[in-house]
């Protein structure tokens, strides 16, 4: 049976119509690849460069750390636990937590050396407690960033020294941040930290916003001679989160001063609503071979977007179903396109998921829609 295009159209009426604010152009931006995300509907609000491969340098960390807290989340690793500081831990090159050899170190402070310190010593020694050695360790982290829809990075190391091969972009590096945030709220208050002493010596975290913007409370610094100066940062006002990746700027002082023009922008210019609860149904569907006639399509997480301030009120919403629809149907697969627009100009596309599973109906009621689908 050939499909047949559906077309629903909604428009939001629940919204306040306001008038727009004007959007101006996004700040000029001095570094080779930048973008500027909201956390809650991941739409982009400015970039430059987003998909272009470059060196992470101590980025990278984020992706370790990623890991360390799965492990901790999945009891594979505790913060008391003491791990043996390697040779090549302890020989590591560049930014170091300076760890003792011939002391052990317990997670906790692995960690914060990692995430304050910047310290390649203290990756080399988690990923060897975790995977047996840096290089099981890096193959975790290139499986895991398969699983988050990184698609143009590759690691080599747990630390972010150069490699041709140790690759990744912008965009990549939002959604990874964005996924640590979300996923590990009880470990990210970590990246606020401002010092870390270790070994009698006190090292400042790098990122200088979280001295300057109260409301900053991350993320990461990284810096080679090839990447230039990088920043991550987020900050957090009025309960809206905004994540800015800045890569490749000519100093410190450039790469804190350029992240900090981009979440003004965003937070100035920008307003983020929810427009769907989870679970709650965004369209019904008519469903055939089905032990139900409908289906219930939505999000099973809260849905965002991201606007220019003041248009919210003008979003306009289509719902995009390919018909016939057959079951079975499982949770979460998904049965529709959710089309948004303001004043007639596409904003962006989602996919709509189904809300329960459908199981087929009985041979009777195959029959009957068979009969039903014959004369559509």
């Amino acid at each position: 049976m050939k499909a047949i295009a559906f077309l629903l159209s909604l428009i939001f009426i629940a919204l306040p119509v306001r008038a727009a604010l004007p959007l101006p152009p996004a700040p000029q931006i001095d570094a080779r690849a930048w973008l500027l995300i909201d956390t809650a509907s991941g739409l982009p609000l400015a970039e430059k460069n987003a998909d272009a491969a470059v060196e992470p340098a101590s980025l990278t960390k984020l992706m370790t750390a990623y890991l360390v807290f799965s492990a901790i989340k999945e009891g594979r690793l505790a913060l008391e636990q003491t791990l043996p500081v390697s040779e090549k831990a302890w020989k590591a090159e560049g930014s170091r937590m300076f760890l003792d050899p011939k002391k052990p170190a317990k997670v906790d402070d692995l960690l914060k050396g990692v995430i304050v310190q910047s310290g390649n010593d203290a990756c080399i020694v988690l990923a060897e407690a975790i995977a047996g050695s840096e290089e099981g360790f890096a193959a975790m982290m290139n499986e895991q960033a398969r699983r988050l829809g990184l698609t143009g990075t590759h690691y080599l190391n747990a630390t972010g020294l150069p490699h041709p091969q140790h690759v990744t972009t912008a965009r990549d590096l939002a959604r990874l941040s964005s996924a640590l945030i979300r996923a590990f709220p009880e470990f990210y208050k970590l990246y606020s930290l401002k010092e870390y002493r270790y070994n009698g010596i006190t090292q400042p975290n790098r990122n200088r916003l979280l001295f300057i913007d109260p409301t900053v409370d991350g993320v990461k610094t990284g810096h080679t001679k090839g990447a230039g100066y990088c920043l991550i940062a987020s900050a957090k006002r009025d309960r809206r989160r905004l994540l800015s990746v800045v890569l490749g700027t000519q100093s410190d002082a450039a790469r804190a001063m350029e992240s900090q023009k981009l979440l003004n922008y965003g937070f100035q210019f920008f307003e983020t609503v929810r427009l769907y609860p989870a679970n709650q149904a965004v369209a019904t569907l008519r469903l055939y071979k089905g032990d139900k006639s409908d289906a219930h399509a939505g999000f099973v997480s809260d849905f965002y977007v991201t606007v220019p301030r003041g248009t919210a009120g003008h979003i306009q919403a289509q719902i995009i179903s390919r018909q016939p629809l057959l079951a079975p149907l499982r949770r979460g697969q998904r049965i529709a396109t959710l089309r948004l627009s303001i004043d007639g100009s596409h904003l962006a596309d989602y996919p709509l998921v189904a809300l329960e599973n459908v199981a087929v109906a009985g041979l009777l009621g195959r029959t009957w829609d068979n009969l039903l689908l014959m004369f559509k």
